[in-house]
């Protein structure tokens, strides 16, 4: 029982976070919406990614007794579930770099744009 209290602990959180992702990509107006919702779903994937290889990595390790023929045995499973859980990091943190760019995009304000405003209203 305990154990499911945890999982879906760890589900709320991850819904959480998905959701404040989500608030963030409302604020980028000038990104289009397709473009929006794939980063979503990439951002939902690699949660869902690192989460489950986080899971699978702790029911690995907690198998191990501590001897070199365990380390032998499940040491490459291990290696794999951490190789995921770092190309599920890398994608978030590739994420970032888009939105960051998106955002510097957004704030920059464009002179002739601006002047040709101006210069219709006056």
């Amino acid at each position: 029982m305990k154990k499911l209290d945890n999982l879906l602990d760890q589900n709320r959180k991850a819904e959480d976070k998905i959701k404040a992702f989500s608030e963030l990509l409302e604020d980028l107006a000038a990104t289009k919406d397709k473009k929006k919702a794939l980063w979503k779903e990439i951002y939902e994937n690699a949660i869902s990614d690192r989460e489950r290889a986080s899971i699978l990595f702790t029911e690995a390790f907690k198998t191990m007794s501590g001897s070199s023929s365990d380390h032998t045995a499940i040491g490459g499973t291990l290696t794999k579930y951490l190789e995921r859980m770092c190309k599920s990091n890398d994608q978030i943190l590739q994420l970032a770099n888009l939105i960051s760019k998106a955002e510097s995009t957004d704030s920059k304000i464009d002179s002739e744009a601006l002047f040709s405003k101006i210069s219709q209203r006056s």
